[in-house]
């Protein structure tokens, strides 16, 4: 009970009165809302990044990006199914980005805002993404970051979630 009232909380159940919990529907829509709020919150947590992080911070990109870029990505070449493993380096990867914006609520955001984009992603699983070039994606906004260069990795980050939200909706699953 109590994980389903949390995943109520996080839009991933919905409630009803006397009936019990259901998955949240999934829409074009409501993935067009999530991409919009994600890109605008990891925008000042990115920003607020760049300007704090510090020498520790950009290790820590550094290394997220490294793993990231080593694990991994698709298991066949027919399908964009991923291990939990390359999901996990790829959520790290993400946050490690945003990691030196001082706000832990910020952070609490956009995780979940990470984790409700990735519920959208898994629904387009069948789907190839061999035209997709993520890695050179990520490294471009690594190297934005670590150079400093706000206005650029703000743009590379925008545009790597819009080109994710359009593989979905191109896809067809949703309503």
């Amino acid at each position: 009970r109590e994980a389903l009232n949390r995943l109520s909380a996080n839009g991933m159940v919905v409630r009803e009165e006397n009936k019990g919990f259901r998955v949240s529907p999934a829409s074009s829509a409501k993935l067009m809302e999530l991409v919009r709020t994600r890109c605008w919150l990891e925008e000042i947590a990115l920003r607020e990044s760049i300007v704090n992080g510090d020498e520790t911070w950009e290790e820590e990109v550094v290394l997220a990006y490294h793993r990231l870029s080593r694990a991994p990505r698709p298991v066949d070449e027919e399908s964009f199914n991923t291990k939990p493993e390359w999901e996990a380096l790829h959520r790290q990867y993400h946050l490690a980005l945003i990691s030196a914006c001082n706000s832990s609520l910020l952070l609490g955001y956009c995780a979940q805002l990470h984790e409700q984009a990735l519920r959208y992603r898994n629904l387009t699983a069948v789907v190839a993404y061999r035209e997709r070039h993520e890695h050179d994606e990520h490294e471009a906004i690594r190297d934005a970051a670590l150079n400093r260069d706000t206005d650029l990795t703000v743009k590379l980050l925008i545009a790597h979630f819009k080109v994710t939200a359009d593989i979905v909706m191109s896809s067809g699953a949703l309503t």
